[in-house]
């Protein structure tokens, strides 16, 4: 009874890596200096999923805001996703004609008029331009635009944007400075705009958000990281608001060499808008993009009473490391399986509930793959299950990418619209999985989840869902 007990106390769940994990199972014990040969067999269960209840601790999004390649409205950018747009082109920010890759997800006529002002907005980098930007109408969508702001309590409110690269712009202006005209010519703002929290901080200052604010670094996983690490603020009762999500803009000489030299990019020059293929038998690496994706985060509770309006509901998610490799997945798919397994664990979840996947496929040889082979472990039939990709038309857009995604994921649940795909000319029959090749398709979403992993082997997968009260 003790080990029954145990089981179901909501304080210790099974590992996602032991094989007892099932709802039930049997133990058989051979009792020992019994009188009798006989078997004595303990019974112990294991609670199904259960969501959580306590409005306390439900977590909704409230409010959307981005920096895309498609724009800064998230309406246009999903109308854009459901029409099977590319937004990938020839760079031409500065001359990457020496470059084996001379293209990318390039954002451009970005503007920041109204949300920063012109003194400060000449001095940012891009990453930290978009992140403001972004966060604000994140704040405008969630109706706390203006006066609104102040009638919340701002001590309660945090602020946790993450950024793969940081202020890259800065970083490599300041060490050409450095090299060609000495230390006194580098900028006093070379360390303020280059550190990966001055997305989350300059943001913080801007509305007076006081509670948790920092930002996390895990490459390519980095958004879905910020969300698991905000929505967990919330649940601990340590915030009742965050605006969390990620920011990139690393679309300069020195990022698309980095790249080039990791040899993960597509060099398919002469036709740039094919050249991310998720899943394509064809793929020759990922595309580069840029941006910034947040999301408004709040206690059910919170939201409740000052009449947000309610756009989806945050179940759970997880994090975890394949501890394998700086570049390559697993082989066997490990650190995936596990991560999807533990985020429905935490979003209280079956694996049956799961009918739409946001996949990370980035459109690299290895990666694609390794990533359905680690799926299929956790969802054994994949009847039902619809799986596209986003970055077939923005590009990978690194530590933004993940913010970018969720926000297609919760479109696709308020809309019922899956966006395409696209470039699906030459499938791998392996995938098996419906990818919405190339058009757009009607799907109800029952349960979502979006997955997101990084350089290093980071592992991130957040759930989602439409809100039932």
């Amino acid at each position: 009874m003790q080990s029954q007990a145990l089981l179901q106390s909501t304080q210790l769940r099974v590992s996602p890596l032991d094989p007892l994990r099932h709802h039930s199972f049997h133990i058989n014990v051979k009792p020992l200096a019994l009188p009798t040969p006989r078997r004595a067999t303990i019974v112990m269960s294991v609670s199904a999923p259960k969501r959580e209840t306590d409005p306390k601790k439900r977590v909704v999004i409230t409010g959307m805001g981005l920096v895309s390649v498609f724009g800064n409205d998230v309406d246009t950018y999903y109308e854009k996703l459901l029409a099977g747009e590319s937004g990938i082109g020839l760079i031409d920010r500065f001359d990457a004609s020496k470059f084996p890759t001379r293209f990318g997800g390039q954002i451009r006529g970005f503007t920041s008029d109204g949300y920063i002002d012109g003194k400060n907005d000449r001095r940012l980098d891009d990453c930290l331009r978009y992140c403001i930007v972004a966060g604000k109408k994140a704040l405008e969508h969630a109706d706390l635009g203006g006066d609104k702001l102040f009638k919340i309590d701002k001590e309660r409110a945090g602020v946790l944007v993450g950024t793969g690269m940081g202020g890259l712009t800065v970083f490599s202006d300041g060490v050409k400075a450095l090299i060609e005209k000495g230390p006194r010519k580098i900028t006093p703002f070379f360390i303020p705009y280059a550190i990966t929290n001055m997305g989350s901080a300059l943001l913080a200052i801007d509305i007076g958000f006081m509670g948790p604010n920092y930002s996390i670094s895990t490459a390519c996983a980095t958004s879905n990281y910020c969300f698991y690490a905000a929505a967990n603020h919330i649940r601990r009762g340590e915030a009742d608001m965050m605006i969390a999500g990620g920011t990139e803009a690393a679309i300069i000489p020195i990022g698309l060499g980095g790249f080039v030299a990791c040899r993960a990019l597509s060099q398919r020059n002469d036709d740039p808008q094919t050249a991310s293929r998720p899943w394509d038998k064809d793929r020759d690496g990922f595309v580069m993009g840029e941006g910034a994706g947040v999301l408004v985060m709040e206690s059910l509770e919170h939201a409740m009473k000052r009449g947000a309006p309610i756009l989806a509901e945050y179940l759970g998610g997880a994090v975890n490391c394949d501890a394998y490799h700086m570049t390559d997945p697993r082989s066997d798919g490990l650190g995936v399986s596990s991560c999807i397994k533990s985020c429905l664990e935490d979003a209280g979840v079956s694996a049956e509930e799961v009918n739409y996947i946001n996949a990370h496929a980035t459109s690299t040889l290895v990666g694609d793959l390794a990533e359905v082979n680690a799926v299929k472990k956790v969802f054994k039939s994949t009847d039902g299950i619809k799986m596209n990709s986003t970055k077939s038309m923005i590009g990978h857009c690194l530590g933004a990418a993940g913010g970018l995604e969720a926000i297609a994921s919760i479109k696709a649940i308020q809309t019922s619209w899956l966006h395409p795909t696209i470039n699906q000319f030459n499938p791998e029959p392996a995938v098996e999985f419906d990818t919405v090749a190339n058009i757009k398709q009607q799907h109800e979403i029952n349960v979502a989840i979006s997955n997101s992993f990084g350089f290093g082997g980071h592992n991130s997968v957040v759930a989602f869902s439409a809100f039932k009260p």
